[in-house]
């Protein structure tokens, strides 16, 4: 993992002034660095007024009760976004718009949850679904996972309590 990021350090900036050289070989250099300007002040506006999206859906989420999963993705992929419009480059940009519109932010969405899972395999050995999608671990030992065909023989019982509110057993009749 760290070999990836440190070709991606290197190289992101070596692919980003090779275009910003061809793209200005083909429309100059001053328009070159207005568009480069604009897609900066266009990316800060997206970036403020999509993070205050994100922000206002993962509060909801969290004021409602429930797990804010696709919250906590658009709010990180509106992170990562803005950080990549911030760098000046094309590549950058066009990445960090991914990102950032709320036309694309799913693609991304489902790209993250792939990345993520994918990550899950290699480091934890959780498969989700296993083989057949039923959630089962590729781990092995003793304190893996609980086999899933195998029944616990056994009975529900209701909890009695006298009127106490002891939790001694059942109350006793008098």
């Amino acid at each position: 993992m760290i070999v990836v990021l440190l070709l991606v350090f290197l190289l992101t900036p070596v692919i980003e002034i090779y275009v910003i050289i061809q793209v200005g070989q083909q429309i100059g250099a001053v328009p070159t660095v207005v568009l480069l300007l604009a897609e900066s002040a266009l990316g800060a506006w997206l970036v403020r007024r999509e993070g205050r999206r994100a922000w206002q859906a993962l509060r909801g989420a969290f004021g409602s009760g429930r797990l804010p999963s696709r919250e906590l993705s658009d709010a990180a992929l509106v992170l990562v976004g803005g950080t990549l419009l911030l760098t000046p480059g094309f590549v950058t940009d066009a990445l960090g718009f991914l990102m950032i519109l709320p036309v694309s932010r799913p693609v991304a969405r489902r790209a993250l949850a792939w990345l993520i899972a994918r990550r899950a395999v290699s480091v934890v050995g959780f498969r989700p679904g296993g083989p057949t999608g039923a959630g089962r671990s590729t781990a092995t030992g003793p304190s893996s996972v609980w086999p899933e065909d195998r029944v616990v023989p056994g009975e529900i019982v209701e909890d009695d309590t006298d009127s106490r509110g002891s939790d001694d057993g059942p109350a006793r009749q008098g």
